[in-house]
């Protein structure tokens, strides 16, 4: 069973700055992708960043530039570095991992970001 933990959200004012952090556990798991995904209650999770199979990282074209996804992938861990954060930045952010050998994506217990004015 893979598990993935989420920490860094919180509130910070417009302008200001957050990082997340992502780490999946468990055994014997090859990472295929991974990264981040958004939610505004009543909207449909959408893609912020993710490290894909195979090619160059995708970006949310809304957040290119102001967002950095990174990661440590002896440790299987992304991280999502978020600058110059707006209001409507404000959502649940979700672990995204999807693993060799399995079709199913696994994602975290979603952390808030809160962006006030």
């Amino acid at each position: 069973q893979v598990r993935l933990v989420e920490s860094g959200g919180g509130l910070v004012q417009a302008g200001g700055s957050l990082r997340l952090s992502c780490a999946a556990t468990g055994r014997s798991f090859a990472v295929a992708a991974m990264g981040w995904y958004r939610q505004v209650p009543g909207q449909e999770r959408e893609l912020v960043a993710v490290f894909p199979i195979s090619g160059d990282i995708n970006y949310a074209d809304s957040l290119k530039g102001r967002f950095t996804i990174s990661r440590n992938k002896a440790r299987n861990e992304v991280y999502l570095q978020m600058n110059s954060l707006k209001v409507e930045d404000t959502a649940v952010y979700y672990c995204y991992l999807r693993v060799y050998g399995r079709t199913d994506a696994y994602w975290g217990q979603g952390t808030q970001v809160t962006v006030s004015s």
